[in-house]
């Protein structure tokens, strides 16, 4: 009995020393199946807490982060052109609920949902940053996923929306390899983390069957959320343009924008 107390203690040790940690993923993929020699990379980190974790780009939240601090002194800053990853995904304790934060051209949608994980655990085991791992498999978004996880660091967590393993997931990819996250790093976090909201944006909260309703229209015509909210405009050259002209020249240059953006790693908001 008193062996059975030890185990539990250390058990919940191990949990606990886990908690308010860093995890820092290379997140490497192919935006546009067509071309595979465009692999990009940024580095990720999922926010581990007592009641739940957050998953976000590092970079973004940086550019984030900058601006936020430059609004409080009154300071407009324009974000960066350079395109980062704008999904943010927040998942509670103890629960299968997921808060899937993305943007569709310049609106904000909160998406909940709740994922049941079908893991299927294999016997092939690696290592990964001297950490013992064991592979499991499944499928999620039209895709199926090779995962590696460690009963080392006890967190039933991982990367983007990937949970509910007997451990972390150090890493994870697709069959293709258009998709991959992998753990690079861990450092402490902080007791009270709390994302910079900019507040700029028109928010939205969705159910995930709406949300997937949504982002295939959007895909169609990305600007008919646009339609009466842009006037017409006068250039510094006194070239005028109606409102109908300006919101028709964004929509071709977000078609033509999407268009190379076709390897979601969610498949089923495409088809």
């Amino acid at each position: 009995m008193k062996n059975i107390y030890l185990l539990f203690l250390l058990c919940l040790f191990n949990f606990i020393f886990w908690q308010n940690k860093q995890f820092f993923y290379a997140y490497k993929f192919i935006p546009d199946s067509t071309n595979k020699a465009d692999v990009r990379t940024e580095m990720m980190v999922l926010n581990i807490q007592k009641e739940k974790s957050q998953f976000f780009s590092f970079e973004r939240y940086s550019i984030d982060s900058t601006m936020l601090a430059e609004s409080k002194k009154g300071i407009l800053v324009m974000p960066p052109e350079k395109e980062t990853v704008n999904e943010f995904v927040t998942k509670q304790a103890n629960s299968n609920q997921i808060v899937y934060t993305t943007f569709l051209m310049w609106d904000k949608y909160k998406v909940k949902q709740e994922v049941q994980w079908d893991w299927k655990l294999t016997s092939e085991f690696s290592k990964i940053l001297n950490y013992d791992v064991q592979k499991a498999t499944t499928e999620y978004g039209g895709r199926k996923w090779t995962a590696w996880f460690t009963k080392e660091i006890p967190i039933p967590d991982g990367p983007y929306k990937f949970r509910n393993l007997p451990g972390l997931i150090l890493k994870i990819a697709d069959s293709q390899n258009y998709h991959v996250f992998e753990l690079k790093g861990i450092k402490p976090g902080q007791d009270q983390f709390i994302y910079p909201d900019l507040n700029n944006y028109r928010e939205f909260e969705l159910k995930y069957d709406q949300f997937v309703k949504k982002t295939k229209n959007y895909r169609q015509n990305p600007t008919a959320d646009l339609v009466g909210r842009i006037p017409d405009q006068t250039d510094s050259e006194g070239k005028h343009r109606t409102s109908d002209e300006i919101i028709r020249e964004l929509n071709q240059k977000a078609l033509e924008r999407l268009a190379k953006d076709n390897n979601l790693i969610e498949l089923n908001l495409l088809k």
